[in-house]
């Protein structure tokens, strides 16, 4: 997982927490060791896990964090019963350690484009329309041209379908945040190595096409098992199962059943 620190004049700003108090202190450490300055502020790209289970060690550290308004319902839904089974069954990640972890939401809620100046550097933060998860954010430094857009793009893998995604809005939403994005800019990844737009939009496509295998699969009747051994598409089949049942969750939402 990426981790950024957007360095300004007079203080460090940055961008998620890691996935335990154990990382959020590594984090801590190595950007008073690397910068020498204080750190300000810290922004969840999104609500997953492995990007915001620091929050807490930041927040006792007396570090406002920054996120998106929506990410409190998603922990009620989803890294909070995620958490509580990893803890009652530690072999499901018997490399983590749970216990100390706080689930702990961004102090600062983020509900509309907001542009603010902290340690000296513009930042601007962006709520992405539903696509990864519904709780996404862009981070934007305009002096610098560098786009942080969390799991929404994906380097390292193939992007992933977790907990809380919108597979069928998803390439949606990123073409329309790239609409924003300059060919020069550079977009760092949640996982994985620093891109550029024309990697994005190869991402979007791929994305799209992800999302009309679901819904042929849907119109035409397909059931889910048929519709992983009909799809060709570069993610494994773990990660497209994923996709199809929350894919056709949505449409069965979309489209109920009229009876009488």
């Amino acid at each position: 997982m990426n981790v950024i620190a957007i360095v300004g004049p007079t203080g460090v700003t940055v961008v998620d927490t890691g996935g335990s108090p154990a990382e959020a202190h590594e984090i801590v450490t190595e950007l008073k060791k690397r910068f020498g300055m204080p750190i300000i502020g810290a922004i969840n790209t999104h609500a997953h896990y492995d990007h915001c289970f620091g929050n807490a060690v930041f927040e006792a550290n007396g570090v406002p964090v920054m996120g998106h308004h929506r990410i409190p319902a998603h922990f009620g839904a989803f890294e909070g019963p995620r958490l509580d089974a990893w803890r009652a069954d530690p072999t499901l990640e018997p490399d983590k350690d749970w216990a100390g972890v706080v689930l702990a939401q961004p102090s600062v809620l983020i509900h509309q484009p907001m542009e603010f100046t902290a340690g000296g550097r513009v930042i601007t933060c962006l709520p992405i329309a539903q696509g990864h998860t519904d709780t996404d954010l862009a981070i934007h430094v305009p002096d610098a041209r560098v786009w942080m857009l969390g799991d929404v793009i994906e380097e390292a893998g193939p992007p992933m379908f977790g907990s809380g995604s919108w597979p069928l809005d998803w390439a949606t939403s990123l073409e329309e945040l790239l609409l924003k994005v300059c060919p020069t800019d550079v977009i760092v990844p949640g996982h994985g190595q620093v891109v550029d737009r024309e990697f994005a939009i190869r991402q979007a496509r791929a994305l799209a096409a992800v999302a009309q295998a679901i819904r042929g699969a849907w119109t035409a009747g397909v059931g889910i098992e048929d519709a992983l051994d009909a799809v060709q598409l570069p993610w494994p089949k773990w990660m497209l199962r994923s996709a199809i049942e929350q894919g056709f969750s949505q449409l069965a939402a979309e489209h109920p059943t009229v009876e009488g």
